[in-house]
């Protein structure tokens, strides 16, 4: 039986990583914003009926936390435009 890559890891939500303080052109004020993450943590033990494909996807996986936001929206009241976020990664692993 084949898993799928999702199989071996737990995932959770996780807010509060802070994008370092930005400078927005239309609004003229630094503020800082947080970014929503998905952490995947992984299994500690590899699931049952998993066969050698398997136990080698298993000792390859890694631990990462996905970015949820790929836009956020200015905090000024006066400005509220939307903006993207380019300067931070999108997958950041986990040690």
């Amino acid at each position: 039986m084949y898993f799928s890559g999702l199989d071996f890891f737990a995932g959770t939500r996780c807010e509060g990583f802070g994008l370092p303080t930005r400078s927005r052109a239309n609004s003229r004020t630094a503020l800082e914003y947080e970014i929503q993450w998905l952490v995947r943590t992984k299994k500690k033990n590899l699931p049952p009926r998993a066969d050698d494909r398997d136990r080698a996807k298993f000792a390859k996986a890694q631990s990462y936390m996905l970015r949820r936001d790929d836009v956020m929206v200015c905090k000024n009241i006066r400005c509220r435009k939307r903006f993207e976020i380019t300067g931070v990664q999108s997958v950041a692993f986990l040690g």
